[in-house]
This record gives C-alpha cells, sequence and structure tokens, in this order.
C-alpha cells in the first residue's frame, strides 16, 4: 500500500455478458486498448480464467469480468483501504452489507465489495503493489440516488470522504472530497433505470463528451437523463453502454 492511495479509487472492474462487445465498444468510444492475463484461481468464479485489463496511455485502470451469477452487469470502483477486513466489519456496523468477504488476488492485494446503506455497490481494497492510482482512464466516481441525502457517515469512516451540503450543488453536483481535500466523487439525485436506492458509476475520459455521447449511440449504448436538470446545462454526458452499465463521459481537458 502507498499511503497517498488511501481514500482514492484505485481500481474498477466491469462485469459484463459480453465481453468482446463490451472490448469493442470501450475501444472504440474511449481509445482503450487491452492486454489479457491468464488466471489460474480467478477472484471471481474461481479456477482458470483469462482476465482482461483495459489500458490507456500504458496504464491500466480496470478489468473486465464475466458477470458472477447473482449480478447485474455494470462498473465496480475499489477504494484504497488500510484493512479490508477490519473496513468489512465497520461497514456492517455502519448499516451497510457484505456482498462478497474478503478475497485475495494474487499479485495484487486483499479486496471486497460492499452495499452502502442505500444499496450501492463499492470495492475496498488494499494494494500488495507499489503502482500509483491511475489516472488516465477516469475522473471522479458519479453517485446516483434517489434520495435526497447522501450516507455521509458511512463513507466519512471507511474512507475519509466528506459530502458538501446540497445548497452548496453546483451543474456538476455536490462533491464529495478525499482525504486531502480533493473531489473523488459528485452526487446527483436520479431516476434510476433499474430497482436499486442508489448506485456508483465511473467518469471515462474522453476529448469530446457530446461528441463521443453521439459516437457511442452509433456503437449501441443509449443517453441517460434520469438525473436533475436540463441535460443542455450540464457539463458532462451519461449514457448506458450496449449491456445497459451507466457511465459518465468527461472531457479529459477539464480535470
Amino acid at each position: 500500500m502507498i499511503a497517498e492511495k488511501l481514500g482514492r479509487v484505485v481500481w474498477h472492474d466491469l462485469f459484463t455478458r459480453n465481453r468482446k462487445r463490451a472490448m469493442a465498444f470501450y475501444q472504440r468510444l474511449a481509445g482503450w486498448r487491452y492486454v489479457t492475463e491468464h488466471a489460474t484461481d480467478f477472484a471471481w468464479g474461481g479456477g482458470e480464467k483469462d482476465f482482461v485489463l483495459a489500458l490507456l496511455a500504458d496504464e491500466a485502470g480496470a478489468g473486465f469480468a464475466e458477470t458472477p451469477q447473482a449480478f447485474q452487469d455494470g462498473w465496480i470502483a475499489y477504494v484504497e483501504v488500510r484493512d479490508v477486513d477490519a473496513a468489512a466489519l465497520q461497514a456492517e456496523e455502519l448499516g451497510g452489507a457484505v456482498v462478497r468477504a474478503p478475497f485475495d488476488v494474487p499479485g495484487v492485494g486483499r479486496n471486497a465489495l460492499l452495499a452502502d446503506p442505500f444499496g450501492a455497490l463499492i470495492g475496498i481494497s488494499l494494494s500488495r503493489h507499489s503502482f500509483p492510482a491511475p489516472r488516465s482512464q477516469f475522473g471522479p466516481e458519479i453517485y446516483l440516488s434517489d434520495r435526497a441525502v447522501f450516507p455521509d457517515a458511512f463513507y466519512r469512516t471507511l474512507f475519509d470522504w466528506r459530502a458538501a451540503s446540497a445548497q452548496s450543488a453546483g451543474p456538476a453536483g455536490c462533491a464529495i472530497c478525499g482525504p486531502s481535500g480533493e473531489t473523488v466523487a459528485l452526487r446527483h439525485s436520479a431516476t434510476l433505470p433499474r430497482a436499486a436506492g442508489a448506485l456508483w458509476l465511473p467518469s471515462l475520459k474522453v476529448a469530446d463528451p457530446q461528441a463521443a455521447l453521439c459516437h457511442g449511440q452509433e456503437l449501441g449504448a443509449k443517453p441517460f437523463n434520469g438525473t436533475s436538470g436540463e441535460p443542455a446545462q450540464r457539463p458532462y454526458c451519461m449514457l448506458q453502454d450496449p449491456d445497459g452499465s451507466l457511465l459518465r463521459l468527461l472531457g479529459a481537458p477539464d480535470e
């Protein structure tokens, strides 16, 4: 673990039932390339399986995995913590749930998958390598909820994240700041496309969000307009990829 990574998103997994289609979509949308690694005891499902790493500018920040049983297709972000097992116990004490008990990922570290008190899935990780948190592919996470409040105590205790008041929200949403004061996420009220009280989605960096939105639709994605405010007033675009996974498109120069 590198101390500077604490409280920061250090990885993303995409659960997909059509990995080939997902790889083609994100390659054409965001310019990613891929490296396939072979696991003898795969973290999601066990056994020997191939795992696809997604890279941009020679930096790996995401992996593509076949959607495990009882899960939906979608993105999972992982936040660095000091102790995965202790954080999992704390999550339950704070009204969340442990969806996947702590497990080791050979050569990577120790992870777990949690649900916050509103049901949003968030991963936790303790890195056992010296790579810094990746920056090339993703910007601040997005928290969508059909509630007017944010489970602040849950995220403050686990990650030292602090949410700004709803009154301070701008067109980009309410800021959620990490331990060093940087914006790690933004939250929005939303009408969600599936039965969930809340969910996290990633911000993919692209050169031109509006152009990428149009290109994404040509590739089979659909625009998502479930958040509050008029789409033309928002400095970003949201869409569902061809498998229904939600994401935000963010202009890379603005980061």
